[in-house]
């Protein structure tokens, strides 16, 4: 049974989700965690959105049989194309980056930029929630391809990346952008570089400090926050376990025990059509 000591599960297609883990490490640092990288089958921005859906739905699946107690999407591409889908067919609390990232670009500027994988760019998932908070904003958004295969092999200090980073940030800085949101969890691994190519007025939003201070506020709610001495963090993946855990040392600061997983197929077929 589903109580206080659960755990949160978080996902990601890989070590992007890492960022928003951190950010429950800082905030609910009593809480127990599941995370789970979709690594057999990144980068997922590339996607198609029935693709996106069917991958979401096996993940949440899993996670309900491992008794999570919510989910976070640590994926803005899963939040985008997946999570108004998939919300009401689980039996657990399911929160997703765009909206609080929306909310936190509204407060800080009007000229607002996105860079995103090209899937959440191409679902305008952010454009429609900056405009739902605020119809006077302006938002131009840039999908970035090579971002997330650059971040998974942990080429950040590679000339190329900068060179890579200039040209999606040219059309954004050219419009005169005061707010720039990380619309992808890896981007903050990125931050470094991008702040070095961004003038210093430039305010940049991380969706995950929102999102997870919108679970600590819902666990709240549903009396679900643990009080007790949390469970060492459960990593898992698709892919390889050797792999994620050396990536994982780079953003972590230790080499994590990873378990390899086969997630189940849906529910049922019907609910692909």
């Amino acid at each position: 049974m589903t109580d206080q000591r659960s755990r949160i599960g978080i996902f990601d297609s890989g070590v992007g989700g890492l960022t928003v883990l951190r950010e429950l490490y800082r905030q609910l640092p009593q809480e127990s965690i599941l995370y789970f990288g979709d690594t057999a089958r990144l980068p997922y921005g590339t996607r198609s959105p029935a693709e996106i859906i069917q991958f979401v739905r096996e993940i949440l699946a899993w996670m309900v049989k491992q008794d999570v107690k919510m989910a976070i999407m640590a994926c803005n591409t899963s939040s985008a194309l997946a999570l108004e889908a998939v919300r009401g067919e689980f039996p657990i609390p399911i929160l997703g980056l765009i909206l609080p990232g929306a909310r936190a670009a509204v407060e800080a500027g009007k000229r607002i930029g996105v860079i995103a994988t090209p899937a959440t760019a191409a679902s305008n998932a952010y454009r429609r929630a900056i405009l739902e908070v605020d119809s006077t904003a302006l938002v131009w958004q840039v999908g970035c391809p090579e971002f997330v295969p650059l971040i998974e092999q942990n080429r950040l200090q590679e000339p190329y990346t900068a060179e890579v980073a200039r040209s999606y940030l040219s059309p954004l800085l050219q419009q005169g952008i005061d707010t720039l949101i990380y619309g992808c969890t890896h981007y903050p691994h990125l931050s470094p570089v991008l702040r070095r190519i961004l003038p210093p007025s430039v305010k940049t939003i991380d969706p995950a400090v929102r999102v997870v201070a919108a679970a600590a506020q819902e666990l709240e709610v549903l009396g679900l926050r643990q009080t007790s001495t949390p469970l060492p963090t459960r990593f898992a993946v698709s892919g390889s376990p050797e792999n994620f855990a050396q990536q994982a040392l780079t953003w972590l600061g230790c080499t994590p025990v990873v378990e390899k997983v086969y997630l189940p197929t849906p529910v049922s077929a019907e609910l692909l059509e």
